[in-house]
């Protein structure tokens, strides 16, 4: 995309370059100062016209981004929402359903993940209340803003709350009959995401398979998921590993850099990286209680810019570096070893750094971006976070024609 938009500029200044070549060989000088062709006008103004685009961000970072919002100081949606338009960011996980961020996000063609909290689980089992949610929180906004999907609770298995797992199929399957009695069960799927603590064995990746306690609720997981076509998410984090044993975990391997790799001894398949090796072990664990027709997404991945003393490798050069090595294997269209054909879906975690999180250092330092709209570190990309609130499609078109008008001016008069 890098290339694209050199070519889109390199191609602006061909153009004005012989516009004004074009002016001081014309016959009589400045007599011929405003003969400025027609066509030319016309075609400089629709190079314009996309520059303008572009200048608000031809790029685009090819995954999806989770905006969580656990701090006091974030932009308001509506200048968010011109931030995720200048990265072509067009898919958005949210860990609730904030009405502020669905209806400031109207009309921008952005998917949206929204999510059910943990704590409603136990009273969404019940079909009538699961009814009432999706009517407050998903049809007054599914007709401008476009709701793709609900997560019914976030990391429940293997958690902390040994009463929450028994909820959550339930909670799945009403939350899904609400949107069949709704309508919208062609628009909207349910699924959950669920921590890598799930699996009991994830090395080889043809060895995985999951914890024997929680094979009692996976399995409904599965065959709700088989049926109604959608997804089991889970969150990777690479770099727990090497934060857990820094002394024998290669940190070249978790960062998508140049190292040795592991084989797999029963496929003799080469990982040259974990995100990869975990993702096959889930997919192993799946197949291993029967399901192969069940696709594998990762709802959460990143790497903290800052961490604790007892956070090895929590810095923004090893943040970049992750991050970047995985867009630009995003952007090659990459599967895994064991599913090269079965392209990775990703959601990039996160946005923002956000300053109200508990817990250690690293877990308020996972953003691309800090709260005032600059990098935490260069990712190839630009993205723009306007300094005021714009109300509007035409205050917005409004500012892009002014900006036209001057840049034509100068064409005219330099």
């Amino acid at each position: 995309m890098k290339t694209e938009r050199n070519h889109k500029l390199n191609n602006f200044k061909l153009h004005r370059g012989h516009f004004l070549r074009q002016r001081s060989t014309a016959e009589g000088g400045e007599s011929c100062k405003f003969l400025f062709p027609m066509a030319a006008v016309l075609s400089t103004l629709l190079l314009l016209l996309i520059f303008s685009r572009s200048f608000l961000g031809t790029f685009s970072l090819g995954v999806g981004i989770n905006y969580g919002q656990i701090a006091n100081n974030l932009p308001s949606p509506s200048r968010v929402s011109i931030l995720l338009g200048s990265l072509n960011i067009s898919r958005v996980k949210l860990y609730d359903a904030d009405p502020n961020v669905l209806t400031a996000f109207a009309n921008t063609n952005v998917e949206f993940i929204i999510g059910l909290g943990n704590e409603y689980l136990q009273k969404m089992q019940d079909p009538q209340e699961a009814q009432i949610w999706i009517q407050q929180k998903v049809q007054p906004y599914i007709s401008q803003t476009r709701i793709t999907c609900i997560t019914v609770g976030n990391e429940v298995l293997g958690g902390q709350d040994y009463q929450l797992p028994q909820y959550l199929v339930p909670a799945m399957k009403a939350m899904h009959q609400a949107l069949v009695t709704l309508g919208l069960n062609s628009q909207v799927i349910v699924t959950t995401a669920h921590s890598l603590q799930i699996l009991k064995t994830s090395f080889p990746p043809s060895n995985g398979a999951f914890r024997d306690d929680l094979i009692q609720y996976i399995q409904p997981i599965l065959s709700f998921h088989a049926t109604y076509n959608s997804p089991f998410l889970i969150n990777a984090y690479p770099y727990f590993a090497y934060k857990n044993d820094p002394k024998n975990v290669q940190i070249e391997y978790l960062l998508f850099e140049p190292n040795s790799g592991s084989v797999d001894p029963n496929t003799n398949l080469k990982y040259d990286n974990m995100l990869y090796a975990q993702i096959d072990a889930v997919y192993s664990g799946i197949k291993a209680l029967g399901h192969s027709d069940v696709q594998v997404r990762i709802s959460e991945t990143g790497w903290p810019s800052k961490g604790d003393v007892d956070e090895p490798g929590a810095t923004v050069e090893n943040a970049g570096i992750y991050n970047r090595n995985l867009l630009q294997r995003m952007q090659d269209g990459q599967g895994t070893p064991a599913h090269p054909s079965q392209r990775i879906d990703i959601y990039v975690f996160a946005l923002f750094n956000e300053n109200m999180k508990p817990g250690p250092t690293s877990e308020r330092n996972y953003g691309l971006y800090y709260p005032d709209g600059s990098p935490v570190y260069n990712l190839g990309v630009q993205g723009y976070l306007p300094r005021i609130d714009y109300s509007s499609s035409a205050k917005y078109a409004l500012s892009i024609f002014r900006v036209l008008v001057l840049i034509i001016g100068s064409l005219f008069f330099s």
